[in-house]
């Protein structure tokens, strides 16, 4: 088998992965190659580099319903270098994040932010930056809704004013 503990592979029940510069290579118990997920792979990417990488704000606005808008390729950001990896025959690309965007690392806080920067940006769909503010309060554990207050002075002021109108910011 081509994994093995204490390398840089790592192993799933089912199958095996191993990072060999910047490919992966998947191998069933069957013997059989296959390209794996574009998620795994860019997850194996930032934890060797030791690097943070998180979906884009897009996709979480997605996920948690605040538009429906459904993002067609792969994006992610990260605190690292921007580059575009050939995952079988889907491209996947990896941006460079400003800091404040990636703040509160991969939690539901930073992924509110996240999503709230993609709703700001886009200025359309049903929900507005307020709209979505309420359903993010009502969404998040209450830790990770504090978290995201306590954050509100790393970040661009209209983001900012709209979190302070639903918490009392100090």
């Amino acid at each position: 088998m081509l994994c093995s503990e204490g390398s840089l592979a790592w192993s799933t029940v089912e199958s095996c992965f191993v990072l060999l510069g910047a490919f992966m290579l998947l191998q069933s118990k069957l013997g059989s190659a296959r390209t794996p997920a574009p998620e795994m792979i860019v997850r194996s990417l930032a934890n060797v580099q030791g690097e943070l990488t998180v979906a884009t704000g897009a996709s979480v606005a997605n996920i948690w319903g605040l538009t429906t808008q459904v993002p067609v390729r792969y994006v992610f950001l990260t605190t690292g270098r921007s580059r575009v990896l050939q995952v079988g025959k889907t491209t996947v690309s990896i941006r460079h994040a400003p800091r404040w965007l990636m703040a509160l690392g991969a939690t539901g806080a930073g992924d509110a932010i996240r999503a709230l920067d993609r709703l700001g940006k886009a200025r359309q769909g049903k929900a507005s930056v307020g709209d979505a503010v309420s359903k993010l309060h009502k969404l998040l554990p209450e830790s990770e809704w504090w978290a995201l207050v306590s954050a509100h002075r790393s970040l661009p002021a209209w983001m900012a004013k709209a979190i302070c109108a639903r918490s009392n910011c100090t």
